[in-house]
């Protein structure tokens, strides 16, 4: 499926030696907005992620394929080159791979492209303007620079799962690889701007991003209230630190967000619930009021919520201008009519699969110049020999002597 529009970044490529979540969702990225993304794999292994399943893509029999769901939520517009960097060959291959790119994003542990004469001090003088990422999961420096990161790791070390889970519960993480998520989209956002430093002086440079400072990044107003108070962040299961009512509430057939952002839409909410006296009642007709007294006002909202179905509350709140939604399961946000007006999913014809295969869409909306679903998600080394050949003109022959030795 190719649109006719190359997209912001067409002429700009990525030598990409990322895999797992973080590195190739900043490169996936970068891709949807145009970029040519090479994704190195190492020959007979690849992504790791190709293997975490199930599910799987299903062949024209039903059976599972080679291809798992997580691998391809993270590499469409990606052409994968398998290489073996750690042969002599293969680093003199990956130098002259570099030499026609951009940007080189990696997520090796720190220092760990050095012993193949690949890390970013060893490069800097022969591509001064290459731009190089490296995604780790402590930074470059720091006693834990030499630590291996994941995502859970950083979401236990890096403070959100003490504020995420029920009061009295165990902490949790968050449903999704958020540490890996957060870390990438803010590797892309450094790589646009290195990019546009580097066309203004023709000077690449070296961005150090790591899961555990992205994920203290992203604690914003939690961070800040400890920070200007001093108190420590508890869990408040659903509910919000600073607002109140302002968190999820039971239904008489499911449960429902009620968010509260402000006092008029506290008071319009009680008129709705027929409860007008706990919008004049002292304790809490103000939010700092409220949140002083939460304790004895949200039993009895629950009290309230609990009379009337979903339906009733989302529509007739939503006739007062009062913020309130179902918490919908992953099937019900897909079958939501403005998930569906908004286009979030996108279709690409897979080289395993029968039928199209679904997958998120980018979810920005630029008028000019949108995204573009060009490829989808490669087969490990299935742009080998295109690569090979077409960008560094190597003859077929010497492709399969490669090839027969193991280097690619």
């Amino acid at each position: 499926m190719t649109q006719p529009f190359p997209g912001p970044l067409a002429g700009i490529r990525i030598f990409d030696l990322t895999r797992i979540l973080a590195g190739p969702s900043a490169t996936q990225m970068l891709g949807d907005l145009g970029a040519d993304v090479i994704k190195i794999e190492r020959p007979g292994q690849g992504d790791d992620t190709r293997k975490w399943g199930p599910p799987y893509i299903k062949d024209a029999e039903g059976n599972d394929t080679s291809e798992s769901a997580y691998y391809l939520c993270a590499n469409r517009n990606k052409r994968s080159v398998t290489l073996d960097i750690a042969t002599p060959e293969g680093q003199a291959l990956a130098k002259k791979l570099i030499a026609e790119c951009d940007v080189l994003v990696e997520n090796y542990k720190t220092g760990g492209l050095a012993k193949y004469g690949l890390g970013y001090e060893q490069l800097k003088a022969e591509f001064p303007r290459l731009v190089y990422c490296s995604v780790t999961g402590f930074g470059n420096t720091g006693p834990y620079a030499e630590r291996a990161g994941y995502d859970f790791v950083a979401q236990g070390l890096g403070g959100i799962m003490s504020i995420t889970g029920e009061v009295e519960g165990e902490p949790v993480k968050v449903g999704v690889g958020i540490a890996d998520l957060m870390c990438g989209m803010h590797s892309a956002v450094a790589i646009l701007a290195a990019l546009r430093h580097r066309d203004a002086t023709g000077e690449g440079q070296h961005i150090d991003a790591c899961l555990l400072d992205t994920q203290v990044s992203w604690l914003v107003n939690e961070a800040t209230n400890y920070l200007v108070s001093g108190t420590v962040p508890v869990r408040r299961g659903n509910a919000h630190p600073n607002i109140v009512p302002y968190q999820v509430f039971k239904a008489s057939d499911g449960y429902i967000i009620l968010a509260c952002g402000n006092d008029g839409q506290y008071q319009r909410f009680c008129t709705f619930a027929q409860i007008e006296h706990l919008a004049t009642d002292p304790r809490f007709v103000g939010n700092p009021d409220r949140i002083r007294n939460r304790e004895e006002l949200i039993p009895l909202i629950q009290a309230v919520t609990a009379t009337q179905s979903v339906a009733y509350w989302v529509d007739g709140l939503e006739g007062c201008n009062v913020p309130c939604s179902p918490v919908n399961r992953i099937d019900q946000v897909f079958e939501d009519p403005q998930v569906k007006a908004r286009n979030l999913t996108v279709q690409m014809d897979h080289p395993l699969s029968p039928d199209p295969v679904t997958m998120l869409a980018y979810p920005l909306k630029l008028s000019g110049t949108p995204a573009t679903y060009r490829l989808p998600p490669p087969l490990m080394g299935q742009h080998t020999d295109d690569v090979l050949g077409g960008l560094l003109n190597l003859p077929a022959e010497e492709i399969e002597a490669l090839r027969a030795k193991g280097v690619i």
